[in-house]
């Protein structure tokens, strides 16, 4: 049978998704000859996590949802960059702007959204920019190396992700809204409230309502002056308010648009074989722009275009979104807005910060939000979609079982609930999956049925299903994660072969393990590097070329080769002295920009490779290890010497920690902050180790993160001196030394082993808290000051900075 010839234009989410649906269908594959275009320069990427990468959290790489691989391996044909301009519908030839032309049987538009771009004096200095794509993502890392002011328009998800970002970035925020409350299309007024409240602890200063008058600047943006007069600086202004159906190419192809291009219950358009599916189409005058409506549509339609039976095709979406924004969780569904005709049940918890509100209309649930806390959220959605009635339930059950004994969340959920909103994917499918094709992990579930794929949200209800499913088997197959491809050993076998068969070096580890690459490679070499140093701490000698780049430098390597330079300040305090040779310094070797990080500390960037040893020297001062899975900070406020709130030398303390721990060398980075008192000026909530001053002792909170997965810091303990201080945190540092896993956070490291194993191994056991402590201090005597170990050894330097052929991991 002749293949029939397939195009996509667009080669986004909506698209491609419809395109792997084809594909999995009976004949899919036989049936079609395919062809992508897409407008970028890249793969097909997740865009919901676009402000992961933004917040630093992740990579570019990482985020694709097919590689180039996969194109290939589905005898896909895919042009990027290339951008397809209209279609002959009548001869069935489509043209592009490199003047190719391309007959086709059919055609699947996935054209997506425009960012809108106010119409206001200035939007075309530079510097005014949108958040749509990887482009806007890189343009945004590239204005916070340079500038510090940047405001975002638009205080919904899509302006609150990119505050978030340029936040973790280092930049000052302010984010105008043209509402009274945030997020409007997802939350009312309370929701809102609680969330900027907890957006403004996290440091963005919110404006509103304001409305855009202009935008001002010589060449490039210099300030935001808004209709009441008032104004605001700006280096970056970011534009989130809203997007448009990109309806161009069929606009320009004569087929029928209005807000986006017209399509019936399967997707067709008004031109014979064209479709429409995701962003750009107009299903009965609504446009959606959230991902579950969108993997519906490319369903209804493969089946369609393969020539299967597709029912009814599509009937609309209940629009629901389930989400983190800066790291707390919010759900919405349905109707959330009082009109008159519905009753509510609502939970509101302003000191925990949780807030719950369910719509009911004629016994049944019409809507929900929740905030804060949102594990109810599958019922609910349930609820809604099936016209549950509930006239025989007490009000608060619709929230919460009011059984003894309560059992899981996913164990209360029907088979044919959805686990994964964005991707479809039901209880049922999910369990079935892992029976029938014995699959252990997340990441075999999301390969085996895409749940998980998009936002993420859904991963630890998966991981729940996996131990609701499997039972001990789960606990089992959790601990059997091989290191990397090159082994099936685990973390933790690799670490207990080292000690039983006392092995010294990376290569001897490799041989003696049987590892299938001869070589290793860039995810286990760091790691063997780094636990043969933990178990050896006295007698092992680093391999600097199983160094990450960043760590084997000794600086942070930048994208145009030129590298970063961030001394140590014990506790973020500095003197006139270390000032002036920092700016004699950055004077003498044109450095190009010097900057404040969110750590109290002065970054300088643009330098040379080849000038590294010479600015260390002359600076004079040890290294900050701000490139390094160690010690990076220790933020503190200015305690009870200056503040009139503060009741413990916070300073001192801080100062303390970070001399003691320098240059430690952890399973991954490591920050730190101490507080004079409960208002946390330092932030110690939501760091690796935070200490916190109260009258007559200290709070000691761990396993925080302040990254994109916000999370609050456990309370550990409660110590009275300073001392206690330091052995209670050498003892817990040592034992995430030696039990977490290489590239693992405290964050996650918590979450894995629980609170309760590290109160038990360093508070309740004294005696195992004094080795802790013994073993960290054997480990800390053997550190060295990198910097002027390497300025002072010529061998280090030819090795480092004038071999151009050295190998490194990058």
């Amino acid at each position: 049978m002749e293949k029939k010839k397939l195009v996509l234009i667009g080669n986004g989410m909506a698209g491609v998704r419809c395109i792997e649906e084809i594909l999995k269908l009976n004949g899919g594959k036989e049936k079609f000859e395919i062809t992508v275009f897409g407008s970028e320069p890249h793969v097909n990427y997740n865009r919901i996590m676009l402000s992961a990468v933004l917040a630093g959290d992740t990579t570019i790489k990482d985020i694709e949802i097919n590689s180039i691989e996969w194109y290939e391996e589905n005898e896909i044909e895919l042009f990027t960059n290339e951008t397809v301009m209209r279609l002959d519908t009548e001869q069935k030839v489509l043209y592009t702007n490199k003047d190719r032309e391309m007959k086709y049987d059919y055609v699947i538009m996935a054209t997506g959204s425009n960012p809108f771009i106010l119409p206001v004096p200035g939007a075309d200095l530079e510097g005014v920019i949108a958040f749509r794509d990887i482009k806007d993502c890189e343009t945004m890392i590239d204005a916070s190396k340079n500038y510090k002011k940047a405001v975002v328009i638009g205080g919904g998800l899509l302006g609150l992700e990119a505050a978030r970002g340029l936040l973790n970035l280092g930049m000052e925020v302010d984010v105008v809204h043209l509402q009274d409350h945030l997020m409007e299309r997802q939350l009312d007024q309370d929701a809102a409230n609680l969330l900027r409240v907890e957006l403004e602890k996290q440091g963005m200063n919110f404006l509103m309502p304001k409305l855009t008058d202009k935008i001002v600047g010589t060449n490039r943006v210099e300030k935001v002056i808004f209709k009441d007069g008032s104004e605001t600086e700006a280096d970056l202004v970011v534009m989130a308010v809203g997007i448009r159906p990109n309806t161009l190419v069929a606009s320009e192809s004569d087929i029928e648009v209005n807000r986006g291009v017209i399509v019936n219950n399967y997707m067709q358009t008004s031109a014979l074989g064209v479709y429409a599916v995701g962003e750009c189409a107009e299903h009965r005058e609504v446009v959606y722009g959230l991902v579950a409506p969108l993997y519906e549509q490319g369903k209804v339609l493969a089946k369609h275009i393969v020539g299967e039976n597709a029912g009814a095709g599509y009937q609309g979406s209940v629009l629901s979104t389930k989400l983190k924004v800066s790291g707390v969780n919010v759900f919405s569904a349905g109707e959330f807005v009082d009109d008159g005709s519905t009753r509510s049940v609502r939970v509101y918890d302003e000191y925990e910060g949780i807030y719950k509100k369910v719509m009911i209309r004629n016994n049944k649930v019409v809507g929900a939000v929740l905030f804060g806390d949102t594990k109810e959220s599958t019922k609910l959605l349930s609820m809604i979609n099936e016209g549950a009635d509930v006239s025989d339930m007490a009000p608060i059950n619709i929230l919460q079982s009011n059984d003894a004994v309560s059992e899981s969340l996913t164990a209360s959920l029907a088979a044919n609930d959805n686990v994964c909103g964005c991707n479809g994917v039901t209880k049922g499918t999910i369990v079935s999956a892992i029976r029938e094709q014995s699959l252990c992990s997340v990441e075999e579930v999301s390969g085996c049925t895409s749940a998980g794929r998009s936002c993420g949200t859904c991963k630890p209800m998966i991981s729940e299903l996996l131990a609701d499913t499997l039972g001990d088997e789960f606990d089992a197959a959790a601990k059997t994660e091989a290191l990397c491809g090159c082994t099936d050993l685990t973390h933790e076998q690799v670490v207990a072969e080292i000690r039983e068969k006392g092995l010294t070096h990376t290569r001897e580890v490799m041989n003696v393990l049987g590892w299938k690459n001869e070589g290793g490679c860039s995810k286990c070499r760091p790691a063997i590097n780094y636990y043969l140093g933990m178990v050896h701490p006295t007698n092992y000698e680093d391999e600097r070329e199983s160094r990450f780049v960043n760590e084997r430098m000794h600086a942070n390597i930048q994208k145009d080769g030129t590298y970063s330079v961030v001394p140590r300040m014990y506790g973020g305090v500095t003197n006139p002295t270390e000032l002036k040779r920092i700016a004699e310094v950055a004077e003498k070797y044109n450095v190009p920009l010097v900057k404040l990080t969110g750590g109290q500390r002065i970054d300088l960037l643009g330098i040379k490779k080849e000038d590294l040893p010479n600015v260390w020297k002359e600076i004079g001062m040890p290294s900050g290890h701000a490139y390094g899975k160690t010690l990076r900070t220790v933020k503190t406020c200015v305690g009870e010497s200056f503040c009139r709130f503060g009741t413990q030398d916070s300073i001192g303390m801080g100062i303390a920690l970070e001399k003691k721990f320098e240059g430690l060398n952890t399973p991954h980075k490591v920050k730190m902050a101490v507080s004079a008192c409960p208002r946390n000026c330092a932030e110690s909530g939501i760091k690796d180790v935070g200490i916190v001053g109260v009258e007559g002792a200290w709070e000691i909170f761990v396993g925080g993160n302040g990254g994109t997965e916000l999370r609050k810091g456990d309370l550990l303990c409660k110590v009275k001196t300073s001392e206690e201080v330091l052995e209670v945190t050498a003892a817990y540092l040592q034992l995430y030394r030696e039990n977490a896993r290489y590239l693992e956070r405290t964050s996650h490291w918590i979450e894995r082993v629980g609170l309760d194993y590290v109160i038990e191994q360093v508070i309740s056991n004294e005696q195992n808290r004094k080795e802790l402590s013994d073993r960290m201090d054997t480990v800390l005597s053997t550190i060295k000051e990198p910097w002027s170990e390497i300025y002072e050894s010529n061998k280090l330097q030819t090795e480092l900075f004038k071999n151009k052929h050295v190998e490194v991991i990058q």
